[in-house]
């Protein structure tokens, strides 16, 4: 395990930073991703011996080849792809008209067409890594609210659902090669989340787990995930059993 790499966007924080962490533990070299200076996430690779840290705006989506270039001269090879980058819109989805253009292009930019570019760029590296005796995998990071009709806007959710159906296409495509499956969580408690009372009410007295996912909750299943050598095109719901209400 020492030798392989696994690449986790929008990893400084919240679930990238747990996901980030854990692969770590497993043994994994980690390359880290954000859009900070290095000086502000010193910490954290402090933390994860023989990680990297790669600088890009995913929000223009050209960096994306560039960014998965960059961590294969820095490691060399590359196992495991995480695509945990994302934005986020929130406003009332009754709220129409404040679903312009631009907020459709910046969530489908991000959430869609940045991680399908990053797959591309990575695809060559991803079935080279299969030689060594294990698939290559793809987890990429959804919400339940591309399952069922709710999350924080219905431009968000179109975008992850978006991203949901690109998951099972690319396991049917890129297989036996490389896996790809999609972890789907609900409401998570980092600083995105902040402010969003109404979630934390509806998630602490409806879930039958009774309170939101922890980071850690979201980085154990990416890790279940790529610790399989044989599941593929699956969308795991992580939302404490509140789809089940």
């Amino acid at each position: 395990m020492s030798d392989r790499v696994a690449f986790v966007t929008g990893s400084t924080q919240g679930i990238g930073a747990a996901i980030a962490r854990r692969l770590a533990r497993d043994g994994y070299r980690v390359a880290l991703h954000g859009r900070r200076s290095i000086a502000e996430v010193s910490s954290l690779m402090a933390e994860l011996p023989g990680s990297s840290y790669h600088v890009a705006d995913l929000e223009k989506v050209e960096q994306a080849g560039g960014l998965v270039r960059d961590v294969l001269a820095r490691h060399g090879r590359l196992d495991v792809l995480v695509n945990n980058a994302g934005a986020v819109a929130r406003f009332p989805h009754a709220d129409l008209k404040a679903a312009t253009p631009e907020v459709w292009r910046r969530m489908m930019d991000v959430n869609l067409i940045a991680p399908w570019m990053l797959v591309a760029e990575a695809e060559a590296a991803l079935r080279l890594s299969a030689r060594t005796g294990r698939p290559g995998c793809i987890v990429n990071i959804g919400t339940h609210a591309g399952v069922r009709p709710k999350g924080s806007s219905i431009p968000y959710a179109v975008s992850k659902a978006a991203l949901h159906h690109a998951t099972r296409l690319l396991a049917l495509t890129l297989g036996p090669d490389v896996r790809v499956n999609c972890v789907a969580p609900g409401l998570v408690d980092t600083a995105m989340s902040t402010g969003w009372e109404a979630a934390y009410e509806l998630w602490n007295t409806r879930a039958p787990m009774r309170r939101p996912a922890k980071p850690e909750d979201i980085a154990d299943l990416v890790a279940a995930l790529c610790a399989s050598d044989y599941v593929t095109g699956e969308i795991l719901i992580a939302d404490g059993g509140l789809n089940l209400t």
